[in-house]
């Protein structure tokens, strides 16, 4: 049954109805914190809101109708439109629907971490468009920064108070018990053999206390530093846990930077820790090299690998690798290898080498 024609919305009221809906939208999006740009299959910028301007200094009529690719640094620049291509040809989404952290680039040039969203519709003509949802992590990324320096320096810390003061103790007590024990054996007292395994696990503890203290002290890194560092993590490891690790490179590294050098040593650091640890591993190796453009680290080891549920300390340690990935704009990757064992792989995109 019908209602009368006189209750039916007539064209008029519709258009107003579609047009205060339009108004809204455009209200909300306009007011939004974050930025928001809508974008074609082309990459070529449609919209873009107030929060669009504040964020990378440009006006609205800069940005319309120019690539998208204006607001990003190199080499992503290059590389964009590509991307976009691949996946409107493989149809294989890699950051459409999820978010992701990036690099944006102002006009004045200068590069800040972002956190993008990527939502894809399809208009009732056909047509597809791309909305990216803009939120500025540099803020975020500075207080980050700050609780990981202060994490470097507490364990530096530590590491001093190891060396200076642990370590001259099991020292001290060691050549007490050494002098006793050459007593006990020049009387031919059956308790000198027994002085002298104590005297044996004093010296262990006191190389393990020492190695323990390198680990925690900060990492002094020059030119070719890092590699340095890797192989002296490596030798460290195999003394203190008596497991075959080798540190192995292709060509020489260099990483310019002592702060991307720390975070590639500490990532290092703890899956070398991890694979002796939690992982029983009786053999690790690491690697370094440059590949494509990204410094790539690489962490393999034979033990039991990964857990399904990994204990507390575990779990904490893999999250704390992911952060420093992240921190540094890189990616970190842990997976079973083939037989047995974990492969954790850390890509950083390499400074220019002029910095």
């Amino acid at each position: 049954m019908h209602r009368p024609a006189s209750d039916e919305p007539s064209i008029a009221q519709l258009q107003a109805a579609l047009q205060a809906s339009e108004q809204i939208s455009s209200a909300i999006v306009e007011t939004a914190v974050n930025a928001i740009i809508t974008i074609d299959a082309r990459c070529i910028i449609e919209t873009a809101n107030t929060a669009t301007e504040r964020l990378f200094g440009y006006k609205r009529t800069e940005l319309i109708g120019r690539n998208i690719s204006m607001l990003m640094p190199q080499p992503y620049r290059d590389r964009h439109d590509g991307y976009v291509q691949n996946y409107l040809e493989s149809g294989v989404k890699r950051i459409i629907g999820i978010g992701r952290e990036v690099v944006g680039q102002r006009k004045d040039g200068s590069v800040f971490p972002i956190d993008l969203s990527v939502g894809e519709a399809v208009l009732p003509t056909g047509r597809r468009i791309f909305t990216g949802i803009i939120r500025d992590l540099t803020e975020r990324k500075e207080l980050e920064d700050k609780i990981l320096h202060i994490s470097e320096e507490e364990q530096a810390r530590i590491g001093q108070d190891i060396h200076d003061d642990l370590c001259q103790q099991l020292a001290a007590i060691g050549c007490l018990a050494k002098v006793a024990q050459k007593k006990l054996t020049k009387a031919g007292s059956a308790e000198a053999q027994s002085l002298a395994e104590i005297v044996q696990l004093i010296s262990k503890a006191n190389t393990r206390a020492r190695e323990t203290s390198r680990g925690l002290m900060p990492v002094v890194i020059d030119s070719g530093g890092l590699m340095v560092a890797l192989e002296e993590l490596a030798e460290s490891t195999a003394r203190a846990f008596e497991v075959a690790c080798d540190f192995r490179y292709d060509n020489p590294v260099q990483v310019s930077g002592n702060k991307l050098s720390i975070q590639l040593f500490r990532i290092a650091q703890e899956a070398v820790s991890n694979a002796v640890k939690h992982g029983q591993a009786g053999r690790v190796d690491i690697h370094l090299a440059r590949q494509s453009g990204n410094i790539v680290l690489t962490i393999r080891d034979n033990g039991i690998g990964i857990p399904e549920s990994p204990s507390k300390g575990t779990g904490m340690g893999l999250l704390t690798m992911s952060h420093r990935a992240q921190m540094m704009g890189g990616t970190l990757k842990i997976e079973p290898r083939h037989g047995g064992g974990t492969q954790v792989t850390c890509s950083v995109t390499a400074p220019a080498k002029n910095q």
